[in-house]
């Protein structure tokens, strides 16, 4: 720092977790960005177009040269390898490692590679000696991962278990280092913790399923995960003695890639195939090319375990990030190293793995300004118990307006009143579906009454408008309807899910399924559906259409206690 700037050397730098790194903290007049790569033109060329208030420098330099003298030569006060992969480093793994200790320079790596990070230990000493901090797996797994077990694990007496899941946009746009290293070990043997004691599963051949939904929030389609080799399934077992169970996986989509993914797993792992890493750069044109679906990702940490009465306890972490935000995450644990450094806080000489590098606070100033949500759910026999709405929507049920929370707090059956505008879809097919469910008539001012009954957690609502009645039963979604509020209209099911926005809480269509056959989601029932308040009174707007008949009903009005 000797022109008063910080001189970061990022080596990858204009690749995909080094890029998005330099990205992060090109806004930082106090950093000088050192871009490297084996091309100096493209450093050239990424420094041109990275703007921002910090400084940046290209350097072509190859890790897998003279790592001493390029390390010297950069004259960096941290270096950061986002290169990779880090499981196919070959006879000298850890050269860059030994370059920084050398230099005098901080050492940081993105590794995901298990390996790789459980052997940087063995440079304590000499770190030690030379004062700098070598830190390697700076990235969600296990950063990430390890700081949100914390946060969830507060007030438990013990911790039984941890999975874990990240689930990338199918726009995310994947590197073909990433692509290597998940080839490399893909139907091989994974270490980790199983019935409390080391056990091996299967890479991309064990699958889990999960949907991501913070409260309040739209959630992902249910997503199935494969498990993955990341350094979490070695280091937090250390961290939370007694653990009896870790699992972690990915979620890629599209889905029909994935299973392809899984199905030449299972081929290497019985001999068919030696390894699927000939094939990456096969699996990287398809998973960058082959692209549908939302641009959206997140990312899902489960912790069970016991309080202190020894009751079971289960939390879960849901994180969301829409558009191109998501796939800055990974190299956000780094950034927040960096950032902190400037603040003064440098990380403890020494080589250690980053699981305690930063605390999920950390994270926030950097999801700050993005759209990037989280949130977390708990489930207790004491939440078990509580009315639908409430369960489903966890901590943001206390954001909902009182009358809406009032109108959804069914420990019993429940009458309530008021009055409705009802218009009515005019084709022949809106006729005929609205008069096989019974929707009411078109009318103004129409009276309205609602009757809820609760038997073993299903809700049947029996609405009568102007003494014509209609109803439907609502439950918790299971299974790919997990996270979502299931609705069934007679053959019909929809899963909706609960999103508040402001002061209103929207119900949106995720699936649906008729005579228990599930259905395109773009020929599934549709239109606006909203609950709020005024004037004190609980209000509604409810509008159903379907791509093929137009408007079927829409109706809209007021309910209150009766009397």
């Amino acid at each position: 720092m000797s022109d008063g700037r910080l001189r970061v050397l990022i080596l990858g730098g204009y690749g995909t977790f080094g890029g998005r790194l330099a990205k992060l903290l090109a806004h930082e007049p106090r950093l000088t960005l050192v871009i490297a790569g084996r091309s100096q033109a493209k450093a050239e060329a990424f420094c041109r177009a990275l703007g921002g208030a910090a400084e940046t420098v290209p350097l072509a330099f190859d890790r897998d040269g003279d790592a001493a003298a390029g390390i010297a030569a950069a004259g960096a006060d941290i270096a950061v390898d986002a290169t990779g992969p880090f499981q196919a480093y070959g006879d000298a793994p850890y050269r860059v490692v030994e370059a920084c200790i050398a230099a005098g320079a901080d050492y940081f790596d993105l590794a995901d590679g298990a390996d790789f990070v459980a052997g940087i230990g063995r440079f304590d000493d000499a770190a030690k000696a030379r004062g700098v901090a070598v830190m390697s797996g700076v990235s969600s797994f296990p950063v990430l991962t390890a700081a949100v077990v914390r946060h969830l694990a507060r007030g438990l007496a013990h911790v039984d278990s941890i999975e874990g899941g990240i689930a990338p946009s199918p726009y995310a746009g994947v590197g073909l280092n990433v692509i290597r290293a998940i080839a490399s070990y893909a139907g091989q043997e994974v270490r980790l913790t199983r019935d409390g004691a080391p056990a091996t599963g299967r890479a991309l051949v064990e699958t889990r399923r999960w949907t991501i939904a913070p409260p309040g929030r739209l959630p992902l389609r249910s997503t199935r995960f494969s498990l993955v080799d990341v350094p979490d399934l070695r280091l937090l077992p250390a961290l939370w003695p007694g653990l009896r169970e870790i699992w972690i996986g990915a979620g890629p989509v599209p889905a029909v890639l994935h299973r392809g993914l899984n199905a030449l797993a299972r081929l290497a792992r019985i001999g068919l195939i030696p390894s699927l890493r000939p094939l990456a750069p096969l699996f990287h044109a398809a998973i960058n090319r082959l692209r549908w679906g939302e641009h959206r990702g997140g990312m899902i940490v489960i912790v069970r375990g016991r309080d202190a009465a020894g009751r079971p306890v289960e939390r879960s972490w849901h994180m969301l990030a829409e558009g191109d935000d998501g796939p800055l995450i990974p190299s956000m644990a780094a950034a927040a190293v960096i950032l902190r450094r400037l603040q003064g806080l440098r990380p403890a000489p020494g080589a250690y793995a980053a699981t305690e590098a930063l605390e999920l606070a950390d994270y926030q100033p950097l999801f700050a300004g993005r759209a990037i949500v989280s949130g977390c759910r708990e489930v207790t026999a004491e939440t078990t118990g509580q009315p639908l709405y409430r369960r489903a929507l966890g901590e943001a049920w206390a954001a909902l307006p009182e009358p809406v929370r009032a109108m959804h707090d069914l420990t019993g059956d429940k009458r309530v009143a008021g009055r409705a505008e009802v218009e009515r879809g005019t084709g022949l097919m809106a006729r005929l579906v609205a008069a096989v469910i019974g929707f009411p008539a078109a009318g103004s001012d129409v009276p309205v009454e609602v009757t809820f009954r609760v038997r073993d957690g299903v809700e049947t609502w029996q609405r009568r408008f102007a003494g014509r009645a209609f109803s439907s039963t609502q439950q918790a979604g299971r299974g790919r309807s997990e996270g979502l509020l299931e609705e069934r209209f007679g053959p019909v099911r929809v899963g909706l899910a609960l999103v508040l926005e402001g002061d209103r809480l929207r119900l949106v269509v995720r699936r649906w399924t008729l005579l228990g056959l599930p259905l395109p989601l773009a020929l599934a029932p549709c239109g606006e559906a909203w609950e709020t308040a005024a004037d004190g009174r609980f209000r509604f707007h409810v509008e159903i259409r379907h791509p093929w008949t137009g408007l079927i009903v829409r109706y809209r009005g007021w309910l209150a206690p009766e009397g």
